[in-house]
């Protein structure tokens, strides 16, 4: 078997043989041929595409080219999430400690910010000591004693495609669905999961602009953990303007506190309980969905979900006391509103843009070894639908250097627009539900799609 073979053969339209995929992922991970030759596959794969049981087989290669965690020791069924990231997308830090309030395990691994989404492990890491690197043990042991871990990703967790993202990043090749699929399915079941919730994001402020690729993606990933044995369900949400108020590493975790505590803006908490409905409801605790959601908002009410962030987050290392009393999170030296030039009702905001901002103030990277301020960043006043008069504030602006304060503040200028429209409202939060079936008669994978 010779590459060169291979990338002739899926440049040529071919659907490759589960040998001949894993003979591509474990050569190149092991350097057996050059990066010039894994590009050109990539770029076939790219143009020409993969069918669901090629895409399964890749996903089962990369999983299998490194360590993959077992938790089958520790009683009860393991539930995660995965968004594709937005801005003021923090309900990772909430619906975590609700299912583990609720009774399963969830062990989550997560990834940082770049550009202008946000990551929940830097996220994590504005709250004083806490520490998301930990060894597999030391996982296993925050696992057993509160039903979650919050983490990052190790070298020893799918290397395929820590060295194929790399690569897919300088050859234009990071676009395919297929590969994208394969990119996340394989470090999410890594996991040791029996289910997975996706939050497939739409709108400005997401990588898919458009619902339709939302869609695509989230059908390809449903579809390929159901062939690999998992319980899937893919939401597809609303990114059109950031999710909550916040945006910025410490005051969103200072807002998922709110919402721990039962208070917190009203989109982020129906889609926090949303979300961990489904978890609950895969993972077998509750009979149905709407069951799912009453234990979520009991979980809520009766506090035990926040006591939950606390102990995982003294486990971790970190100090709980700032959860508790959070004037002591990390604070920004300078505020400033930004004042609205005109009076009337958003009518729309481009959420990137608000990102964007938040970036430039020092909350996010624009380079992978760009550093972090974890106080600074942006709440909003102002959402779709709301009135405003002429120099009420859009927002305010939390930062500690002014050197780039005028940008951000014309980027949060151009996100909003301002009219006349009093009958404007945001669009539905939740567009879509995409559940995965597996058609026991004749072997094929099935997807519902419902418009909720």
């Amino acid at each position: 078997m010779r590459i060169v073979d291979l990338i002739r053969r899926k440049r040529d339209g071919h659907e490759l043989t589960r040998e001949e995929i894993q003979f591509i992922v474990r050569g190149y991970t092991r350097a057996e041929f050059p990066d010039y030759q894994m590009a050109a596959w990539l770029m076939a794969v790219l143009l020409r595409g993969m069918s669901g049981t090629e895409i399964a087989v890749l996903t089962e290669a990369m999983l299998h080219s490194g360590v993959t965690l077992d938790w089958s020791d520790l009683p009860g069924k393991k539930v995660d999430k995965h968004s594709t990231g937005g801005v003021g997308d923090k309900t990772s830090l909430i619906l975590a400690p609700i299912v583990a309030a609720g009774g399963l395990l969830v062990p989550m691994i997560s990834g940082r910010g770049l550009g202008h989404t946000g990551g929940t492990l830097d996220k994590l890491e504005s709250v004083p000591g806490f520490r998301v690197g930990l060894a597999p043990d030391k996982m296993r042991d925050v696992l057993r004693k509160c039903g979650m871990v919050l983490v990052g990703q190790t070298e020893q967790i799918v290397p395929a495609d820590k060295k194929m993202y790399a690569l897919r990043d300088v050859t234009g090749t990071v676009e395919s669905p297929a590969l994208i699929c394969a990119s996340i399915m394989s470090k999410k079941i890594a996991e040791g999961i029996d289910a997975l919730v996706l939050d497939v994001k739409t709108g400005s402020g997401a990588f898919m602009k458009k619902e339709a690729d939302a869609v695509h993606l989230a059908e390809l990933m449903v579809d390929t953990g159901v062939r690999i044995g998992k319980r899937m369900v893919a939401l597809i949400t609303d990114m059109d303007q950031p999710l909550g108020l916040s945006v910025g590493n410490a005051l969103e975790v200072i807002e998922c506190v709110e919402v721990l505590k039962g208070g917190g803006p009203a989109d982020l908490c129906q889609l926090s309980i949303e979300l961990s409905a489904w978890m609950f409801y895969l993972g077998d605790k509750t009979r149905s969905v709407s069951e799912g959601r009453k234990l979520a908002e009991q979980v809520l009410a009766n506090g035990s979900a926040f006591e939950k962030f606390c102990e995982v987050t003294e486990l971790q290392g970190g100090d709980s006391g700032a959860l508790r009393n959070l004037e002591k999170m990390p604070r920004a030296r300078n505020r400033r509103d930004v004042p609205s030039q005109s009076s009337g009702h958003v009518q729309a905001i481009n959420c990137e843009q608000v990102g964007i901002a938040s970036l430039v103030l020092g909350g996010g990277r624009e380079k992978k070894e760009d550093s972090i301020d974890p106080a600074v960043g942006i709440i909003l006043h102002k959402k779709v639908g709301d009135a405003i008069a002429k120099a009420e504030p859009l927002c305010t602006l939390y930062y500690n250097a002014d050197q780039r304060l005028a940008e951000a503040e014309s980027l949060i200028y151009s996100a909003y627009q301002i009219g006349t429209d009093k009958t404007t409202q945001p669009g539905n939060l939740i567009r879509k539900v995409i559940e995965g079936r597996s058609d026991e008669r004749t072997g094929a994978d099935t997807k519902v799609t419902k418009a909720t």
